[in-house]
């Protein structure tokens, strides 16, 4: 009997705060708004295998370019290695160019003992054959070299696919999978984790129809989160070319700087923009 007093009265107060959020913003002459991540996106190997370290958890900061999945690559690294040998092996290469230089010797001299008419003509087409065939296998020496090359490229590349880095700073929003757990490749597979980038923010602005045309890409605005009450300096990105038809609105993105990370996403906002008389602002 005593719950539902309770639960009525945190829904009076849930309702009063909400409502002066709402007043606080058209106290200000702004369009409500919520602060979000710049982007969120899941993190998936392109490679199916067994995950061999997560190097961050829930919560972490991360930085463009550090290495967040490792997967086991154990014949990987062997290949690499393989490769790499194979790219410097310089017997083969030795040998053909020795053979060249001693077939352009022996031709160079079988061709004036023939002059002389100490040799045959017979002997003299064997030294040109036998330079020919040296002058092959050199370039076959050359060839295999330069695909040992990129063969180690290839196994570097292979190698690569296994660690899988930040493509931005932000944070990790979630952790969904362990190591020793199967890591599977694709858009429907389950991700390894979620990631956020939350410098800069964005901020999705409704716009009553009667504004469309009058807030430009690049137009300068304000922007005052209700946690912590900051204020920000936004530029907007982007404006919709489409009206929604059952709100009779449009939104504006702002891009909102967030140094330091000092606002959380998810926070209320409102926003002013930079050319909105202050009349239109009001809503209908």
């Amino acid at each position: 009997m005593i719950v539902r007093p309770v639960a009525g009265w945190m829904l009076v107060v849930a309702l009063q705060a909400a409502t002066a959020g709402t007043a606080a913003a058209a106290e200000e002459g702004g369009f409500e708004c919520l602060l979000e991540p710049w982007q969120v996106i899941e993190v998936r190997t392109p490679v199916d295998g067994i995950i061999g370290a997560i190097t961050v958890n829930r919560g972490d900061v991360i930085r463009r370019g550090q290495p967040l999945v490792e997967l086991q690559s154990q014949s990987e690294k062997a290949a690499v290695e393989l490769a790499r040998l194979r790219s410097k092996l310089e017997g083969p290469l030795s040998t053909a160019r020795n053979r060249n230089d001693y077939a352009t010797k022996r031709q160079v001299r079988l061709t004036d003992l023939e002059k002389e008419k100490f040799i045959s003509m017979q002997a003299r087409d064997e030294a040109d054959a036998e330079k020919r065939l040296a002058e092959a296998e050199l370039l076959t020496a050359l060839e295999n070299r330069e695909l040992a090359k990129v063969e180690l490229l290839r196994a570097q590349e292979q190698l690569a696919l296994r660690t899988v880095s930040a493509p931005f700073a932000g944070v990790v929003v979630d952790r969904m999978l362990n190591v020793g757990e199967l890591a599977e490749a694709g858009s429907g597979r389950k991700p390894v984790l979620k990631v956020a980038q939350i410098d800069p923010m964005r901020a999705d602005v409704a716009l009553p129809a009667a504004l469309f045309g009058q807030v430009k890409v690049g137009s300068k605005a304000t922007v005052r989160a209700q946690v912590g009450g900051a204020r920000f300096n936004a530029v907007v990105r982007s404006v919709d070319r489409v009206i929604d038809a059952a709100s009779s609105t449009f939104v504006a993105r702002l891009e909102v700087p967030n140094p330091g990370d000092k606002v959380p996403g998810g926070s209320r906002c409102s926003a002013s923009i930079e050319g909105v008389a202050p009349a239109a602002r009001q809503r209908p």
